[in-house]
C-alpha cells in the first residue's frame, strides 16, 4: 500500500461507471451501436482510457495527500527535547575566579566578639563559639579577625586598596574578592588568627601556628572548613586563615550548590 491507502489501481472496477470519467469515454456497450473496429483501434482506445484514468486518479491523490511543510521537512522524525539549562560551573556567575554570593540579612547576624564588630549568622556564630571554647580548653586561642562583610565594604576593600597598591583587578582578585563575590557576604565565613602569634594574622605563615594545626584537626567537628586551599580550583591565593561554616543545609547549599564537586576520597 502507498501513502493515503492508495494501491496504484483505479478505485472503481470496469464493471461500474466512474463519475470522474467524461461520459463520452465511459464503456457503455448496451447503449452505443456496435461497430466493427479493427483490433488495433480497440487496443488504442483501451490504452487511451487507461491513461486518462491514471491521470485523473493521480490528480485526486495529489489533492488528498497532505503536503509537507518546511518545518516537517527539516525536523527529524523523532525530535529529541531541547535540553534544559542547568546550573553548572560552566554557566555559574563567576568574576575573576570568584563566585557570586547573596548578602546575609541583618536580622540573621549576631556578634562573636566583645566589641560586636565581628558578626556571623546565628548558627555559624554558635558553632564558632563552641569551637573556640574547645580550642581554648586545649591551650589554643582562636581569634576572629573578620566575619560578615557588606557588599559596600567589600567594594572599598577591593577598589581602594587595589588603587593604593597599584594592582590591576586581576591581581587584586587573587587577594580579595570583587564586591558581590566574597564569601564574607554570606555571614558564614570568618578569618581566624592565633591569639599567641598575632604577627601571623592574615599571612601564609599562619599555617605554622598552633591555631591552624588545631583547626586542621578539629574544625570539621564544628562544621567549618578552609575555603581556599593550596592550588584551589578557583585560582584564589592560598588563605589558611579563611574558614567557612558548612554545618547546616543553608550554608552547604550556599557554597556547594551549582558546583560540580565530587565527594572527597578518604582512607577506610
Amino acid at each position: 500500500m502507498n501513502k493515503a491507502g492508495y494501491s496504484g489501481k483505479p478505485e472503481n472496477s470496469w464493471s461500474e461507471p466512474n463519475d470522474d470519467i467524461p461520459a463520452a469515454l465511459r464503456d457503455t456497450p448496451d447503449v452505443a451501436p456496435k461497430s466493427k473496429l479493427q483490433p488495433w483501434v480497440l487496443l488504442g482506445g483501451g490504452v487511451t482510457i487507461f491513461v486518462l484514468l491514471a491521470i485523473i486518479s493521480g490528480f485526486l491523490f495529489s489533492l488528498t495527500t497532505p503536503k509537507p511543510t518546511a518545518e516537517s521537512e527539516t525536523a527529524p522524525a523523532n525530535p529529541s527535547p531541547t535540553p534544559m539549562a542547568t546550573n553548572s560551573p560552566n554557566n555559574s556567575e563567576v568574576v575573576l575566579g570568584h563566585l557570586a554570593y547573596p548578602e546575609a540579612p541583618e536580622s540573621e547576624l549576631v556578634p562573636i566578639t566583645a566589641d560586636r564588630r565581628v558578626r556571623l549568622r546565628k548558627v555559624a556564630a554558635e558553632r564558632y563559639q563552641a569551637m573556640a571554647q574547645a580550642a581554648r580548653s586545649e591551650g589554643v586561642i582562636l581569634v576572629p579577625i573578620s566575619g560578615f562583610r557588606a557588599v559596600k565594604e567589600q567594594e572599598q576593600l577591593f577598589f581602594n586598596i587595589g588603587a593604593q597598591r597599584n594592582q590591576t583587578p586581576a591581581q587584586r582578585a587573587a587577594l580579595s574578592a570583587p564586591p558581590g563575590y566574597s564569601e564574607h557576604h554570606t555571614g558564614y565565613a570568618v578569618d581566624i588568627g592565633d591569639g599567641a602569634a598575632p604577627a601571623t594574622n592574615l599571612q601564609v605563615i599562619f599555617e605554622n601556628t598552633r591555631a591552624f594545626k588545631w583547626l586542621q584537626a578539629n574544625a570539621a567537628r564544628f562544621g567549618f572548613e578552609m575555603s581556599f586551599t593550596k592550588d584551589n580550583s578557583q585560582g584564589v591565593s592560598y588563605e589558611p586563615w579563611h574558614w567557612r561554616f558548612v554545618g547546616d543545609r543553608d550554608s552547604l547549599e550556599t557554597f556547594y550548590k551549582a558546583r560540580n564537586i565530587k565527594p572527597a576520597k578518604i582512607s577506610p
